[in-house]
């Protein structure tokens, strides 16, 4: 969504950006040499592909295409939470804000009340800023309301997928677009808070309105 690398711990967001290859073997002199790169390293870099959880999300995850609200809600959502923090931070913890937040559902997380925003910022397993959870809960009423107008948060969404994009080769994905500043300029309008053109492109990349899986990332070809 750049990626940090000097640490997997300073990843902040989810961008392509390819670093080093991802499977090692031992020179002559004892020096590690790597090479053979996986999916993962090329786009997310080789700190990012020893982890866990980054491989199955770039492989299975990101840049794929989905019309789900929940899903697209989700994204929005963790974006908000991310501002400030690593993206590891929120993925590592997704599970519980899928919990919290009853699967991210946006008719029933706009039904939340004051009290349980309160109970949230008691829940360890998630961020608990009040700020930001009070935000996905306006948020969610603000796309309830826009169901109820019958509009999509979808359909939203996919008024400023780029009509012609590129895969970037390494090193050249960007930190925004004028479309994603578009959006988040739309969305600040409609109300939405905790939303800026990085973060918004960086939704726009999870779910598959730009496939930035870099020139050579075997996935981005898979997704066309």
């Amino acid at each position: 969504m750049s990626t940090g690398l000097a640490e997997i711990d300073q990843l902040p967001t989810k961008r392509c950006q390819p670093q080093c290859p991802s499977v090692a073997h031992t020179t002559i002199d004892g020096m590690s040499e790597l090479i053979d790169k996986t999916p993962t390293a090329i786009c997310f870099g080789e700190r990012a592909a020893a982890d866990p959880l980054y491989p199955a999300y770039h492989d299975t995850e990101w840049g794929r295409p989905t019309s789900s609200e929940s899903v697209l809600f989700e994204h929005v959502c963790l974006e908000m939470f991310q501002v400030g923090l690593s993206w590891r931070t929120i993925l590592y913890k997704r599970d519980a804000f899928r919990e919290a937040f009853a699967g991210f559902e946006p008719e029933a997380v706009a039904g939340f009340t004051s009290e349980d925003a309160a109970r949230l910022v008691t829940n360890e397993a998630i961020i608990r800023n009040r700020a930001k959870i009070d935000a996905c809960i306006n948020a969610a009423r603000i796309v309830r309301d826009m169901h109820d107008d019958g509009e999509t948060l979808a359909a939203l969404l996919g008024r400023f997928r780029p009509s012609d994009h590129a895969r970037p080769e390494p090193g050249g994905v960007p930190a925004t677009t004028a479309e994603a500043t578009a959006l988040a300029k739309e969305m600040h309008r409609r109300g939405f808070r905790f939303i800026g053109p990085v973060n918004t492109y960086a939704t726009m990349q999870a779910c598959g309105l730009v496939n930035d899986h870099v020139i050579g990332c075997p996935i981005g070809d898979e997704i066309g």
